[in-house]
């Protein structure tokens, strides 16, 4: 008997931050987390940025919800999304709700590869202090970029964990990266190399 697959593009998904989305989207694209995330997608353009902008939107309301959401411009034109330290039910329930989402939206092959590079990049965070934010997603809209609104878009967290006392870290697939972290206080803690992706990746520190 024939059944006919599942259209995950067209699965009802209420977008909250469509235009944020998709600037995200435009400036994330490149990086090799999200390319293995769409590889196994068809090879249809509009099909895999609808599908990488549903992986933001919901990226972003995760965010509000067990971390903080920092959105700049007036209309939006990058974000920044940060995960807290999380006790381990909050924390099972929100890798659960983030899988579920990964599988219904985005496919089983998707859901794969991010299971499997989270999961071997978590092993690597040795040299992370316990009680360090995270820094899971950053990103400007290229026509926005090089003005010195990414400093902006940090700042107003690395604010209040400066105030408190509380390290941050976050990882870069993204060598060009590197130098800007580093003018905002960052330093390089670790240098890793993925094999799902086949790329090396930094661990940086502030704090």
């Amino acid at each position: 008997m024939y059944i006919k697959p599942l259209n995950l593009t067209n699965y009802m998904y209420a977008y909250k931050y469509k235009d944020i989305a998709l600037a995200l989207y435009e400036a994330l694209i490149p990086d090799p987390f999200y390319i293995e995330l769409l590889r196994g997608n068809p090879n249809n353009e509009y099909t895999r940025q609808e599908r990488l902008m549903k992986y933001m939107d919901y990226s972003m309301t995760e965010g509000e919800k067990y971390g903080r959401l920092t959105i700049a411009g007036n209309p939006a034109y990058g974000a920044a999304i940060w995960s807290k330290p999380l006790d381990q039910a909050t924390d099972n329930e929100k890798s659960l709700l983030k899988k579920d989402f990964i599988k219904t939206h985005m496919g089983e092959t998707a859901l794969d590869a991010y299971s499997t590079i989270v999961s071997f990049m978590s092993e690597q965070i040795d040299a992370v202090p316990p009680d360090a934010w995270y820094l899971s997603i950053a990103g400007i809209k290229p026509a926005y970029q090089g003005k010195g609104l990414g400093a902006d878009l940090l700042n107003a967290i690395l604010d209040e964990t400066d105030k408190n006392g509380t390290p941050t870290y976050l990882e870069t697939f993204t060598p060009r990266n590197i130098r800007f972290y580093e003018r905002i206080g960052y330093k390089i803690a670790k240098e890793v190399f993925e094999p799902v992706t086949s790329c090396n990746y930094w661990i940086m520190v502030r704090g």
